[in-house]
């Protein structure tokens, strides 16, 4: 008869189920600085190709300001196209290319610390939530590209001034639409405007570019990350230039619904003529909510979307271009573990 005290020392010992633990995917902060200057050589080089079209949306969005245009009347500038073609017949490349020297200081400024800082944010923002940083997050992506997008228009403000400026004045009499400032360069506006109107000057508008910017950024960039994902996992594309170029161009257009009302606004703010008595504060407007009553008023809704096509011929290319040089420069940077 077996002894059961020898069964049970022959029994094998139960072994305590070990719970398993998933890993967790360390994350490497990305660099600020070589983020900012990814985005800043980025946007550059975009704009190089994109200036034209800003050009020409500037006028639009300035013709017939405050005017309510009676059927059948006559408009310098009817369309992108007409508009192309016009400014370089009476002002050649130079007319297309005006205030480009300082297009590339905002840009640097402007989409440097926005797009460069996007990364660094968003990281920042899933640490103080406690939240998985390799997960995408669209509230956390959301806040990223909205706090980078006011705190770069903030900085960029001056440059943004002075570049409407340039860009709406036309040597051509014929051709000029808004309120025209001549300077001679970038430096010669900086200059003349705080001699003028003093350093509340250098900032009028940058409610209107802050409000413009913060809200392009929600959308942008967040949509972008999300695009570009689903266009790796659902479209099988690769992470390479094809997908960053789609990506772009899908991206661009829903900004420009959301951001051409905010650019009117801006572009109008940043242009009108100081007051003439005491040559500050603005003569039109008195701050972005009014420009915006007052546009409506006197120009109908669909005014906060003039200049619409011509928005997204310069913000659709100008995305794909920023992004996909973007994407080269952090490639670049992270092969020599720089970002």
């Amino acid at each position: 008869m077996p002894n059961p005290s020898l069964q049970s020392a022959a029994a094998p010992l139960a072994v305590a189920a070990i719970p398993t633990v998933a890993p967790v995917t360390m994350v490497k902060k990305p660099s600020a600085f070589f983020g900012f200057l990814a985005g800043g050589i980025a946007a550059c080089g975009a704009v190089t190709i994109t200036n034209p079209a800003e050009v020409i949306k500037t006028r639009l969005q300035l013709q017939g300001e405050l005017v309510r245009q009676a059927p059948g009347t006559t408009r310098i500038y009817t369309n992108f196209a007409q508009a192309f073609v016009h400014i370089a017949k009476h002002e050649g490349i130079r007319g297309l290319q005006r205030g480009l020297g300082c297009a590339y200081m905002y840009q640097i400024m402007m989409n440097g610390t926005r797009l460069g800082l996007y990364d660094p944010i968003k990281h920042s923002i899933h640490s103080l939530l406690k939240t998985d940083p390799s997960k995408n997050n669209n509230i956390v992506n959301i806040m990223a590209g909205g706090t980078g997008g006011v705190l770069s228009a903030f900085l960029a403000s001056p440059l943004f001034l002075v570049k409407t400026r340039l860009q709406s004045y036309s040597s051509h009499e014929a051709s000029r639409v808004g309120h025209q400032h001549y300077y001679k360069h970038t430096f010669d506006a900086l200059r003349h405007i705080y001699k003028t109107e003093g350093p509340r000057g250098l900032y009028r508008g940058v409610d209107a570019s802050m409000m413009r910017t913060g809200a392009g950024s929600s959308v942008q960039l967040p949509l972008y990350d999300v695009v570009k994902q689903n266009m790796i996992k659902v479209g099988g594309l690769e992470n390479g230039a094809l997908c960053h170029g789609l990506s772009s161009l899908i991206s661009g257009f829903f900004l420009c619904i959301v951001m051409n009302p905010f650019d009117i606004i801006s572009t109008r703010m940043y242009n009108q003529a100081p007051d003439p008595i005491t040559g500050r504060g603005g003569m039109l407007y008195k701050s972005p909510i009014d420009c915006a009553v007052k546009t409506i008023k006197a120009e109908g809704v669909k005014a906060l979307y003039k200049g619409f096509t011509a928005h997204y011929l310069r913000i659709g290319p100008h995305t794909i271009f920023t992004f996909v040089f973007m994407e080269q420069m952090r490639a670049l940077f992270g092969r020599l573990n720089w970002y």
